[in-house]
């Protein structure tokens, strides 16, 4: 409700009455619906099992009057805080927030000691905390402010997350997760309970003061906006803060914010002070603020304000020396807020800017695209376009060292999992700086990246990564760029110098992974929980790994020793292929020696080596002939006829091929194959005894005797040391060990089955045999009568 105290004649008793009522009651209009809150959205994470390396994001959108963001989560993790040194971060679970973008822990130089409950009143930009098992936390607009946060959660970090792995064991768990956004019910009330009354800042074209034309250059007055609150006047007492808010919605160059109208119900010291204190996108405080002045003396001035909400709280302090506590001040609150003509920016709207239009790459993933300028010359087949055109008819006034030419770019929604590449190549040493700001337009005193020489430039980081830059080149990325509106300053440099009579050209560009994974992997992408953000990331190779597969993991010669290791192991296959040889045992010679061969184009393949066939066709017939030739040796110790024989060979050939096309690389399969091969043992015993069941009690007699027979115990025992020495080295492989200990499992393995095909002697059973007795054989008997 507005009130507008003008005089007049005929209504001079109501008209007086209003003002006192805005003036003294303006803080309890909007009481209604205090403290009450209600649910904007509510999400539920279903229970998801993290293997190692592997990462989860969580969109959650706060809208501008939300009021709480309310986070449950539960997990299996049994971790110790006190002691997370002691865990490496390849095995560290653990749960990171970012504003904006997804987070990348990575990157992270801050220890992991606190708790995500004790840490989370200290939530800026990103921050990551260990994972635990039970983690519940209410974060107020006091704390943070709304737009994007993503909540990350990883099952280990560091430069092998990315790396591809022969094989990945370790620890996994599971989570779940309830995220909750509550608002206010009255849309003027924040604060932790709803109980803070925000007064929003109307805008709308209006006479420019006298002592603004002094200040201001007479461009920026032609786009001037003032901005004031629907109350006339405001009166607390002292220590009553009020609060406000103002939306900005695209680039502008200042705000000014002031207070008028200040008068007292008492004489005030000579002292007071009304302290303002401004904060973008949260609740103001003395203690978190952005800006803060006494605005009773003079104005606050933001120069290149970000966009979105700014809140200002103003508080009186100091308004008499005695402690009466009826003492109450009144003010009036406006803001201006200025705003450069189109294709200008900066101080005095002197400088230029461009607006960069999206053409989307054709054939790419999702979002991959190129920045042109609208009218630059430059042609739109490629994203490179050259910088002098665009600064020829430039005129500047001002410091010949602070001139700038400014770009705005916007970052779709859904986007944010992106990566900006900035890149400027020159035939002659480049002469400008770039920098990037979120939100509004860079300066030397605010910007979030920056790239002046190789000896000056934003901390190196994983969201701020450069690549091959040198005095005639700049090439460096923005990871994850946060959705919105993005801007680019280039400031010149030497203008007055030869240097700026060379072509340099720029390029723009919104890429999904860094430097196409440095020729070290693929490039992927997926979505987050919510389906709303695509992200992409690297999925390296054997020997590198990093967020752009550009960390060397393993060195050359460690790829020629691992590749010899698991290539050459498999020769081992050659001592049961020979034995099934001269047993004549054919089927079990063809199994072991495919076997063999198959596991050594699998692992050539595998290390990058070379590959004879498609990987998950040699990865099948790997794991499948390895299936097969392990039971085939406990078949063979079998005494039963070829007939039960092949009956069970097809029934296992099935189940191991099932085994080998879901999940082959599980490690209980290696039990399980074990335990079908002893079955498969076990089955041909009881069909032995089935089928002379009439010697059931001269067999179980004569047992012992019948086993020492059958079997050389020697070679058996020999078979049996070797299988458990093949068990301890496939419990011990790890991501980091596996070629060395996967090359002594197909030692081992290969010999135990090489014992157990000799543990077999070459006899039959007693019970087995036909009597050589004559009274046994069978004659031919003449039928014809005997001649006398």
């Amino acid at each position: 409700m507005a009130f507008n105290c003008h005089p007049n004649l005929v209504l001079s008793v109501l008209v007086l009455f209003s003002c006192s009522f805005g003036l003294f009651s303006a803080n309890d209009e909007v009481g209604t619906g205090e403290g009450e809150s209600f649910t904007v959205s509510s999400f539920r994470y279903p229970e998801t099992r993290l293997r190692p390396f592997d990462l989860r994001y969580i969109r959650v959108d706060l809208p501008l009057w939300f009021s709480a963001l309310s986070i449950a989560l539960n997990s299996d993790v049994d971790l110790d805080v006190s002691r997370i040194e002691r865990v490496p971060i390849s095995t560290l679970p653990i749960i990171c927030f970012r504003d904006g973008s997804p987070p990348l822990p990575d990157a992270l130089n801050t220890s992991l000691k606190d708790s995500a409950i004790s840490g989370i009143n200290g939530l800026d930009v990103e921050q990551c905390f260990p994972m635990q098992k039970n983690i519940t936390m209410k974060l107020t607009n006091n704390q943070i402010s709304p737009g994007v946060w993503y909540i990350g959660l990883f099952n280990g970090i560091g430069p092998t997350r990315t790396q591809s792995k022969m094989i990945i064991r370790g620890p996994s768990y599971s989570f779940t997760a309830n995220i909750s956004v509550e608002a206010c019910t009255n849309s003027m009330m924040r604060g932790d309970f709803c109980n803070s009354s925000v007064y929003p800042l109307s805008c709308a074209a209006s006479d420019v003061s006298n002592a603004l034309v002094a200040k201001v250059n007479k461009s920026m007055l032609e786009n001037l906006v003032t901005c004031k609150s629907d109350f006339v006047a405001f009166c607390v007492n002292e220590g009553v803060p009020n609060f406000f808010s103002l939306d900005i919605m695209n680039v502008v160059e200042e705000i000014i914010i002031t207070t008028t109208n200040i008068r007292f119900n008492v004489t005030p010291s000579n002292d007071f002070s009304l302290m303002c204190f401004v904060r973008h996108g949260a609740m103001p405080s003395v203690t978190w603020n952005d800006y803060s002045i006494d605005i009773a003396k003079s104005p606050l001035v933001i120069h290149s304000p970000l966009i979105g909400r700014w809140y200002i709280s103003i508080v009186p302090v100091n308004l008499t020396k005695t402690q009466d506590s009826n003492v109450r001040v009144c003010y009036s609150v406006e803001s201006q807020v200025l705003q450069c003509p189109l294709g200008k920016a900066g101080p005095n709207c002197t400088m230029d800017s461009y607006l960069l239009q999206t053409f989307v790459r054709r054939g790419s993933t999702p979002f991959e695209s190129y920045y042109l300028p609208v009218a630059g010359g430059a042609s739109y087949d490629s994203a490179n376009f050259p910088l002098e055109p665009l600064l020829q008819n430039s005129s500047y006034i001002g410091e010949p060292d602070n001139i700038w030419t400014y770009f705005l770019l916007d970052i779709p929604r859904g986007a944010a999992g992106g990566n900006i590449h900035i890149q400027l190549s020159s035939d002659m040493k480049i002469s400008y700086e770039v920098y990037a700001r979120f939100g509004g337009l860079p300066s030397l005193d605010s910007w979030d990246y920056y790239y002046a020489n190789r000896t000056r430039r934003s901390d190196p980081s994983m969201f701020f990564t450069l690549y091959d830059s040198s005095d005639n080149k700049v090439n460096f990325y923005i990871m994850y760029a946060r959705e919105g509106t993005w801007g680019f300053g280039l400031r010149h440099l030497n203008t007055s110098s030869d240097s700026t009579k060379g072509l340099t050209i720029m390029s723009l560009s919104l890429e999904r992974c860094p430097k196409r994974c440095s020729s070290h992997g693929d490039c992927k992408f997926s979505f987050d929980a919510s389906g709303l953000t695509s992200y992409s990331f690297c999925s390296c190779d054997r020997n590198h790994g990093g967020f752009d597969c550009s960390i060397e993991i393993v060195t050359h010669q460690g790829h020629v020793r691992q590749s010899i290791f698991l290539i050459v192991s498999n020769a081992a296959a050659i001592l049961p292929a020979y034995w099934a040889l001269r047993r004549k045992a054919l089927a079990e010679w063809v199994l072991y020696t495919s076997s063999g061969i198959s596991s050594g184009l699998y692992h050539a393949c595998d290390v990058g080596t070379w590959c004879a066939l498609n990987y998950n066709v040699l990865q099948f017939m790997d794991f499948w002939l390895s299936f097969m030739a392990v039971i085939s040796t406990f078949l063979y110790l079998a005494t039963i006829d070829e007939v039960f024989k092949r009956a069970i060979h097809t029934a296992v050939a099935i189940l191991t091929a099932l085994m080998a096309a879901t999940k082959a690389t599980r490690a209980s399969n290696v039990v399980l194959v074990i335990v079908i091969g002893a079955l498969g043992l076990l089955i041909g015993w009881l069909i032995e005894i089935s089928t002379n069941f009439q010697t059931i009690k001269r067999w179980l007699f004569n047992l012992v005797k019948t086993l020492l027979r059958r079997y050389h115990w020697a070679f058996a025992l020999a078979g049996f040391t070797a299988l458990a020495m093949a068990a301890i080295s496939w419990t011990l492989e790890t991501s980091e060990t596996y070629w060395f200990w996967h090359s002594i499992w197909h030692i081992t393995i290969y010999t135990s089955s090489f014992f157990f095909l000799c543990s077999k002697a070459n006899i039959e059973d007693s019970e087995n045999q036909l009597p050589t007795n004559g009274n046994y054989e069978l004659t031919r008997q003449d039928s014809l009568p005997r001649s006398g």
